[in-house]
């Protein structure tokens, strides 16, 4: 398999993961709250008016996300069919449910707790996710 040098962005990647390393850190230290995606949503449902930190954590995530595209002055298109993005967000909500968390919660906080579970559950969403691109891309 050749690497597409044109999407290839190993600094961009970098960078990004830190900054994520970097919130979740001070997320923890600062409040105690781990930086669960699926949790910090959840708990914005379920007590909208006393979460003001979990606004504040999606709004930077909003924020972030318009402000890099500004700055790169790229806009985000997405090819994907709506259906499809509908069953993709419904398969991930129930299996954060299932899995007692996210990808962010397991994956970057989990795991720097040293959480045996987190181990797993990340193991399994990259199981996953390789064999999802692989089958999109095989057929």
């Amino acid at each position: 398999m050749l690497i597409d040098t044109a999407h290839f962005t190993p600094l961009t990647a970098l960078s990004g993961g830190l900054l994520i390393g970097l919130a979740a850190s001070v997320l923890v230290v600062s409040i105690g709250k781990v930086a669960g995606i699926s949790s910090v949503l959840g708990g914005l449902m379920t007590h909208p008016t006393t979460s003001a930190w979990r606004w504040a954590f999606v709004g930077g995530l909003v924020a972030v996300a318009w402000g890099w595209q500004a700055y790169r002055g790229v806009a985000l298109t997405i090819e994907t069919p709506s259906i499809w993005l509908v069953v993709a967000g419904l398969c991930v909500g129930v299996g954060t449910r299932y899995g007692a968390g996210c990808t962010s919660g397991h994956g970057v906080c989990g795991i720097a707790r040293g959480s045996l579970r987190s181990v797993v559950a990340t193991a399994v969403f990259m199981l996953v996710a390789m064999v999802t691109v692989w089958l999109r891309h095989r057929f």
